[in-house]
């Protein structure tokens, strides 16, 4: 059952929402220094857990997203700024009666900069129908860290992906360079075929920039023969991808890759976000 808002704005075309943040580097801290929205999204008050890094939670009130709905987020990262940015839970994609939903993400990292992009994974319903697009706009000395996390249907309920498509795109530049461009198009029967999802509900992809082969090589050691893991590096951007049948498992799993390289990507220990325990 869909809350009364989400029915009646599936009728009427849908909502828009769009936030805008800026981070930058204020007395050895990165600070929020603008932040504004348009319709039902927004951020709570940053943490702190780090000292100097800036986390910061998004925020979607409705919980969860319909056809019609059109998010948009954008992300500027100043010189010298570190920000990690997550949700509190779940992001969640309903069922469609024929509209798409769609989502984009744009994210700047100027010189010296981190942004780290964490969401908790996405809930993509039986008979959703969803447009992703993030684009990462990197500096030369921008670092960036980020993962796509989604299950589709809902197995513990006995829902699988019948019906329904998932449109996905990556876009990775430095300096206006392409360095990883991909369209994902998943829907029934790549979900159920062998050359698809092979009937696992959760797929995750992990990247991060800039890596190197010490990189490559600790996540393969962490892989070692487990099945539906791979990592590879190209040029400097490690790429990690992973199916499960259980979505939790497959972020636990991202969780140890994101442990395990941000020593060396990034010169920090991991620091799990407080919301992740609760």
């Amino acid at each position: 059952m869909l809350p009364n808002a989400y029915v009646q704005s599936a009728q009427i075309g849908g909502w828009e929402a769009a936030l805008n943040l800026r981070f930058a580097n204020r007395f050895n801290k990165t600070l929020l220094v603008q932040r504004n929205h348009t319709g039902p999204l927004t951020v709570q008050r940053p943490f702190y857990p780090e000292g100097d890094v800036c986390h910061v939670y998004l925020l979607h009130p409705p919980g969860g997203i319909v056809g019609g709905d059109d998010l948009t987020i954008s992300i500027n990262a100043e010189t010298g700024s570190h920000a990690l940015i997550t949700t509190p839970a779940a992001g969640k994609f309903y069922r469609s009666d024929g509209l798409w939903a769609s989502q984009k993400v744009n994210i700047d990292i100027t010189e010296g900069a981190v942004v780290e992009w964490l969401p908790q994974e996405t809930i993509i319903y039986q008979g959703a129908q969803l447009k992703s697009t993030i684009n990462i706009n990197l500096a030369n000395s921008a670092r960036f860290i980020g993962w796509e996390i989604l299950s589709l249907g809902r197995p513990a309920s006995g829902e699988g992906f019948d019906y329904g498509a998932v449109d996905l795109n990556w876009h990775i530049r430095c300096d206006h360079r392409p360095l990883f461009l991909e369209r994902l198009r998943l829907d029934a029967e790549a979900f159920a075929a062998r050359w698809g999802l092979q009937g696992f509900s959760a797929c995750g992809t992990f990247f991060a920039k800039t890596a190197n082969k010490q990189s490559l090589a600790a996540v393969q050691n962490l892989i070692a023969n487990e099945p539906c893991r791979g990592v590879t590096l190209i040029d400097d951007i490690l790429i990690c991808r992973a199916l499960d049948a259980r979505s939790d498992r497959l972020r636990a799993f991202f969780e140890q890759v994101w442990a395990t390289i941000r020593p060396e990507v990034l010169q920090r220990q991991s620091r799990i976000p407080r919301i992740w325990l609760t």
